[in-house]
């Protein structure tokens, strides 16, 4: 009887984690650049650009990349294996708002299955400034949020991100 009682306890406390674990992420951040909205959008829509500010290339600079259709174009598909940093996965661009957002799906393959909604926004702040903002969302299917009551999502990649916001920023000002 006792070892029923400790599975149903186990049971409930893995059931009481689930119902509370985070069931979705959204992790952004954001940067005024001193060029014009149009210059920083065009070069923003070219997920072949990423190469020059990714914090992920850097990790693994020697990554095998692929690409399918017309890059900058809704249905680009950007694939990648690298090391256990940045693992293996695509990025294909869905969706183009002109000036305005670039919409992607994120499917990683290893080092863990998962999928992620990219999305680059520009916003004109004057017009020799935009502010871009990078970032991405996505759901925690249960029982694998768990993991995310340990792991700060936010604090991990939030710093990719201002690393590579950064870079972009010095990027496009230099030019």
């Amino acid at each position: 009887m006792i070892v029923l009682y400790i599975v149903l306890g186990i049971m409930a406390i893995f059931l009481l984690l689930v119902m509370v674990a985070p069931k979705t992420y959204n992790v952004s951040r954001s940067i005024a650049i001193n060029k014009p909205i149009n210059e920083v959008f065009n070069y923003l829509k070219h997920i072949k650009n990423q190469d020059e500010w990714s914090p992920w290339k850097k990790k693994d600079p020697n990554m095998k990349q692929e690409h399918i259709g017309t890059d900058g174009e809704v249905g680009f598909i950007a694939k990648w294996e690298g090391n256990k940093e940045v693992g293996t996965g695509e990025q294909e661009i869905v969706s183009i708002s002109e000036n305005k957002s670039i919409n992607s799906q994120l499917r990683f393959y290893k080092p863990w299955k998962s999928q992620s909604d990219a999305y680059i926004t520009t916003r004109e702040l004057d017009a020799m400034s935009t502010e871009v903002v990078w970032g991405f969302s996505g759901v925690n299917k249960p029982p694998s949020n768990i993991f995310f009551l340990f792991f700060n999502m936010d604090k991990t990649v939030g710093k990719d991100f201002e690393e590579g916001l950064s870079d972009l920023k010095q990027i496009l000002e230099s030019r």
